[in-house]
């Protein structure tokens, strides 16, 4: 698992690479250990982490939610353990879950209930 994990490289921001360039709104964040890019995660509507995974090949994330320190590998479809990671270790504590606030309808809990699997 070594060359997933990078502990040098800082998250790639406070929220999903794609959700925030498409304006789009995430449930919870998912930070690569490989190369530091945040996505949302499975629950979210559009589960960029889990893309990031398939389309790089970067197999551990690790939650990038406030209090939340565990690892996951995707080959494994396991949790995993790892090392501290370069700051910071999550999104802002006053950012919403969904978030960001402004774009969060209001209807989305029915939405994450639709999405289907």
């Amino acid at each position: 698992m070594s060359d997933a994990v990078d502990p040098t490289i800082p998250p790639s921001g406070t929220g999903c690479v794609e959700c925030d360039a498409a304006g789009g709104w995430w449930f919870h964040l998912r930070r690569c250990t490989a190369c530091g890019h945040v996505g949302c995660c499975d629950d979210s509507l559009a589960r960029h982490a889990a893309a990031h995974w398939r389309a790089t090949g970067h197999p551990v994330i690790r939650s990038f939610e406030p209090g939340e320190d565990w690892f996951w590998n995707y080959d494994t479809n396991d949790y995993a353990d790892g090392p501290e990671l370069a700051p910071p270790e999550c999104h802002p504590e006053d950012q919403t879950v969904p978030g960001p606030h402004d774009r969060v309808p209001k209807d989305w809990m029915v939405q994450l209930q639709r999405r289907g699997d």
